[in-house]
């Protein structure tokens, strides 16, 4: 039986990851009191095991803090019935998170007349700490929207059932800020840029002139061979430790060539029947 622990800051996308879990053939529930997993686990999972043999709960800070503080307790006993239990977390960053209260004016669970969004932000973090600590995947959703985050969701746990392990290569642009979700991060600013060739400047690393000029650069080439190397040695060591998703971030300054020209060649590298791709280009998205 399979079980997903669906956690997030309020506004990062939990509510988008259950839909989406749902359409994967999931039974969702939102809101679960962590006090009532044991119940949930004994009475209605074990005692209906086709129903529920693939089931997704929404936890969050609605929660009260002292169930939320005791979460490994209930992770344990969870493991202890023999269900392959999986927690994602999302988060965004504070100010992606205030814009997007402020467009939508819904009220944030933890705030009153008392306590204004911006603390309530810092107080939810705070309580959900317990749960993001255990999180087998991270997903940062500052930068994505809707249809983005469904398809990110859909790739990472609608399409892994028959696969080993899910890698996600990312590029993007250190001057729009670092992956909050990155496990490994490479910093390709130092290999010749595209940029400032002005008939390859609106063009991007997928595109062939710009596949070109990359391709008879040297350093370019070490660079991707060293990153490379480097995953075909720890990437069967992450799996064997029974991690499911890893994130690899290749960035540059702009997040429009170099970092995409490389994602692109890593996925055609690494990609198998038996490994789960998938590529997101941050700042062309």
């Amino acid at each position: 039986m399979k079980l997903l622990i669906v956690s997030a800051l309020s506004g990062s996308g939990k509510s988008i990851a259950l839909d989406t879990l749902e359409d994967c053939g999931y039974y969702c529930i939102d809101n679960l009191p962590v006090t009532l997993l044991e119940d949930f686990i004994n009475n209605v999972m074990l005692a209906d095991k086709k129903t529920y043999a693939k089931t997704a709960i929404g936890i969050d800070a609605r929660n009260q803090s002292e169930s939320l503080a005791n979460f490994s307790e209930s992770l344990k006993l969870i493991r202890s019935k023999g269900i392959d239990c999986e927690i994602i977390f999302m988060q965004a960053e504070e100010a992606t998170l205030l814009k997007r209260y402020s467009e939508t004016r819904r009220r944030h669970p933890l705030t009153d007349s008392n306590v204004p969004l911006k603390e309530a932000l810092k107080i939810e973090k705070d309580m959900l700490t317990p749960i993001a600590r255990h999180a087998n995947v991270i997903i940062d959703t500052s930068r994505t929207h809707y249809q983005q985050l469904r398809e990110l969701i859909r790739e990472q746990i609608g399409e892994r059932d028959f696969r080993h392990i899910s890698i996600q290569f990312q590029s993007f642009g250190f001057k729009h800020g670092v992956p909050l979700d990155a496990d490994f991060v490479f910093d390709a600013r130092s290999l010749p840029n595209p940029y400032w060739i002005p008939e390859l400047r609106a063009l991007s690393g997928k595109d062939q002139p710009v596949i070109d000029f990359l391709n008879g650069q040297a350093l370019v080439a070490e660079f991707f061979q060293d990153i490379s190397h480097f995953l075909e040695r720890w990437i069967p060591r992450f799996e064997a430790e029974g991690r499911s998703y890893l994130t690899i971030a290749i960035g540059c300054t702009g997040g429009q060539h170099r970092s995409v020209y490389l994602v692109e060649a890593l996925i055609n590298h690494f990609k198998t029947p038996f490994v789960n791709v998938i590529v997101r280009h941050r700042e062309l998205n």
